[in-house]
């Protein structure tokens, strides 16, 4: 492990200490027996409240008004960063709250299907999901405490050089003794069973006291030597000279001495060969092993790369993580399951990353359970999934070859259709969105719908299918001959000028004066930017921009990140608290882009990265706090890890340097290339570079460096048609 981990002063003083990024008053130490951590202080509570009852950005205006734009660096000085995890009940995530990181090593590499769950403090390593068979790691002298209970003593996790899945961090115990732990998911040669591997470094060469490693784990079993055995076979393996006592594999470190112990945990007891050991040999083979396949299967998709090293790495890492999710929303915890809507946006986004084998098994997931789970909006989502993954991949095989799964759709969306009535001609009335049980005339679902119509009847003429084309787009021109009236009609126009869109068609009237003042405004916040990234409200129109400024100056964004009133993270929801949802930026960083609203989604970028998801594992949740938590100073996020979130940074990002312009009907006209660039991205001797990124255009690659006064660019579509225009 490298020393940017840790550095030591008299065997105390941690690198990247808590709060290093922030001004002196936004937290205060508090001193607890053997533990001084941070707290939220009055002025920084004061601080958050003022910024979130405001309705415009506050935050992400000071940093727009900056000489050279929104930066990282800034963004990350407005709030404390994410740490906690929770799940529902408003119980924590793990034993010690704090998030975890869901490694696997995925079949195709010779690896067994399942998960490993290493919490980010250090603390412990869990089997598939949570409550499963799990180890703990435990260190300290007479006085034991589990590995980074103490939040004022641990380093922050980071991602092994950057964005692999190698977790590493650091703690110092009460009696100084300095511990460096990095931990990963491989699978040993010749073993079938995943397993989970965690170096340890102990060093006391500076402490009085010493210390006891040990690794604790929860299944009955027997030790026999240095393995515990289940009645299944082996389940951990500890070297280094660890004994087993007390329940518990434990090393001895000696005052002013330096111990190093590795262990291995196999998720699926085994049979294991005396011959496997663990042993540094062991753990730096299996390691490199796991480098290798992350490094390749990497390469396997575009280049997006950027002069600036915590973007690539943010990039990278959770391009892994969505590798690692393919259709799940969550991994590990009751989130681990199929959400329409966000499934196939990152069904869109990995193939527009060139990962179009995710995509496919995104769809292929999709298409089979929607007949069980059907609305009109999920068959509206799946519609446009296929026609983008079409567009972007050119497989017509997998379109032909679910077919019929297709044409069941349009037909039972066809059926949708109400014949009388108010709303006769438009959809059937459904729920805005699961969490929500009355049925509303739902814009969203018509204007995707009718988005996702001409998507289909265009992906169907390329594929020379005339009747299913003819079929869907004359559906779509109906449907809109209905809906843009009542669209029409349902806008409302505020006295500052900015245009209100209800979430239906024929209910509320009355716009919502701060979005996160209610839990219907919060919903609309996350739901209604679907309907505003379809294409409908042609874009650079006055109206669009209408609709831009009632986003910008009604509660909708905070450091350029979606907003939500988070209920699910906090004790009690009580008026005042206030919280992010990055998984639903997604849309309203395409609405922007399409917009030409090229600062915004930097700030989107940059408040993504720095207070959307945590510092240097790139973990983010369906709910993040923004409010303390009492005088809690490390922020909350709800079931994490979350795809959905990945997938809206990663969208942000390719917009930044990849954006295709969209007629009304939601097709593909024009490319705008690296219009959103950040300032710092064009110093000299930078260099943006763009390799293989699928577009509805071809396969693009371009680069730009700056040489003194001159950005120089070079342009290259690689296959497929030449676009109508590119800037």
């Amino acid at each position: 492990m490298g020393s940017r981990l840790l550095t030591t002063g008299a065997g105390l003083a941690l690198a990247g200490a808590i709060g290093v990024a922030f001004a002196g008053d936004v937290g205060r130490a508090a001193t607890q027996p053997g533990c001084s951590v941070r707290r939220a202080n009055e002025s920084y509570t004061a601080a958050v409240a003022r910024a979130t009852a405001d309705g415009r950005d506050v935050w992400g205006a000071r940093l727009l008004a900056l000489p050279h734009g929104p930066s990282y660096e800034a963004a990350r000085s407005f709030l404390a960063p994410v740490l906690y995890g929770q799940k529902r009940g408003k119980q924590p995530l793990t034993s010690s709250g704090v998030h975890y990181l869901a490694f696997t090593y995925p079949r195709a590499a010779g690896g067994a299907r399942g998960y490993g769950l290493h919490v980010a403090d250090g603390s412990e390593v869990i089997t598939r999901r949570l409550g499963g068979p799990r180890f703990t790691v435990s260190v300290g002298g007479a006085r034991r405490e589990r590995f980074g209970a103490c939040v004022g003593r641990l380093t922050l996790a980071r991602l092994a050089d950057g964005y692999l899945p190698v977790l590493q961090t650091a703690y110092v115990d009460r009696g100084g003794v300095v511990y460096r732990q990095e931990s990963f998911l491989g699978r040993l040669p010749g073993v079938h069973p995943l397993v989970s591997l965690v170096r340890l470094d102990a060093d006391a060469r500076r402490s009085r006291t010493g210390a006891v490693v040990s690794f604790r784990p929860s299944t009955r079993g027997r030790a026999a030597g240095d393995r515990f055995v289940t009645a299944k076979g082996v389940r951990l393996i500890v070297g280094g000279g660890a004994r087993f006592r007390d329940g518990a594999f434990r090393l001895g470190v000696p005052p002013g001495s330096r111990r190093v112990v590795h262990a291995l945990w196999v998720h699926s007891p085994s049979k294991l060969s005396p011959g496997v050991q663990a042993s540094a040999a062991t753990y730096a083979a299996v390691r490199r092993t796991v480098v290798r396949y992350w490094e390749r299967r990497l390469e396997d998709g575009a280049r997006f790369s950027v002069p600036e090293r915590v973007v690539d790495d943010a990039r990278a890492g959770l391009l892994v993580q969505q590798l690692v999710h393919v259709w799940r929303y969550s991994v590990g915890n009751p989130y681990e399951e199929l959400s329409f809507a966000e499934a196939l946006d990152t069904a869109e986004v990995m193939a527009a990353y060139g990962f179009g084998d995710v995509a496919r098994e995104i769809l292929e997931i999709a298409l089979d359970r929607l007949p069980r789970r059907f609305t009109s909006r999920r068959a509206a989502e799946v519609f446009l999934g296929v026609a983008t993954y079409h567009r972007l991949t050119g497989d017509g095989a997998f379109v032909r070859e679910h077919e019929a799964a297709l044409r069941r759709t349009l037909r039972t969306l066809e059926a949708r259709v109400r014949a009388d009535g108010t709303c006769a001609g438009r959809l059937a009335p459904e729920r805005l969105c699961s969490d929500l049980g009355d049925p509303v005339d739902s814009l969203v679902a018509n204007v995707v719908a009718v988005q996702a119509l001409h998507a289909a009847g265009d992906m169907w003429k390329r594929l020379r299918e005339p009747q299913l084309a003819g079929r869907a787009s004359a559906f779509a021109r109906r449907l809109d001959a209905v809906v843009a009236p009542a669209v029409r009609r349902s806008l409302v126009t505020l006295p500052d000028g900015s245009i209100f869109v209800p979430e239906s068609l024929e209910g509320r009237r009355v716009p919502y004066r701060q979005l996160m003042e209610t839990r219907e405004g919060s919903y609309w916040n996350l739901v209604v930017p679907y309907a505003l990234a379809a294409g409908y409200f042609p874009a650079g129109t006055p109206r669009a921009r209408a609709i831009v400024r009632y986003l910008l100056e009604h509660g909708s964004r905070l450091l350029g990140v979606t907003r939500a009133d988070a209920h699910v993270v906090y004790p009690r929801h009580t008026v005042g608290s206030s919280g992010l949802a990055p998984v639903y930026g997604l849309s309203a960083s395409r609405f922007l882009a399409d917009n030409d609203q090229p600062g915004q989604l930097v700030l989107s970028l940059y408040g993504q990265l720095a207070v959307g998801m945590t510092q240097g594992t790139y973990v983010s949740g369906e709910g993040v706090s923004v409010t303390p938590k009492g005088s809690d100073y490390h922020r909350t996020m709800y079931m994490p890890p979350n795809a959905g979130a990945n997938s809206t940074f990663l969208e942000t990002l390719r917009l930044l340097l990849v954006h295709e312009r969209r007629n009304r009907r939601g097709l593909p006209v024009a490319l705008d290339l690296a219009f959103a660039t950040p300032r710092r991205w064009l110093g000299p001797g930078k260099t943006i570079r763009v390799e293989r990124a699928p577009t509805s255009f071809g396969r693009l690659s371009f680069s730009i460096a700056r040489r003194g006064n001159r950005a120089l660019s070079l342009l290259s579509v690689l296959s497929g048609s030449p676009c109508e225009e590119a800037r």
